[in-house]
């Protein structure tokens, strides 16, 4: 497991920027695990997650302060678009909707590629100039 601390506990951003519709089945009135009483209907076969389809959009099930520490309610029973949904950066990706719904909230982007890139570069001539330089111990 990793050390670091994954930047979605401090942001949220896109839990209160976004629309979470999802198909109606993956509320565990239709067979699915997302509390239905945390939803409200959009179409016959469409959902939302209750509080996202406003104005100003914000999830219920998102606990804590946009920018601070947050956490979602029902991380183990979110629906699809939650469960899909990459923060920027996340495999060497970007991912434009994240850094909108950042900006939103005054948190600056996750994730650019052009810092990738030189982080990368570090990375690999570090990694060569331990395996030239540094002997390990005798066995």
């Amino acid at each position: 497991m990793s050390d670091t601390l994954n930047p979605c506990v401090t942001c949220g951003a896109c839990c209160a920027y976004f629309r979470v519709s999802f198909y109606w089945a993956e509320a565990n009135d239709g067979g699915g695990c997302v509390p239905a009483e945390l939803t409200e209907p959009l179409t016959p076969f469409l959902r939302a997650m209750a509080g996202t389809n406003s104005k100003t959009p914000r999830c219920t099930s998102l606990q804590g302060e946009i920018g601070g520490c947050v956490s979602c309610g029902i991380y183990e029973h979110r629906p699809t678009p939650c469960r899909e949904f990459q923060m920027a950066g996340e495999n060497g990706e970007p991912n434009d909707a994240c850094d909108r719904a950042r900006a939103k909230y005054g948190l600056p982007p996750l994730f650019h590629p052009a810092i990738a890139a030189i982080t990368e570069s570090y990375v690999s001539q570090g990694a060569s100039f331990l395996s030239e330089h540094v002997q390990s111990p005798g066995i």
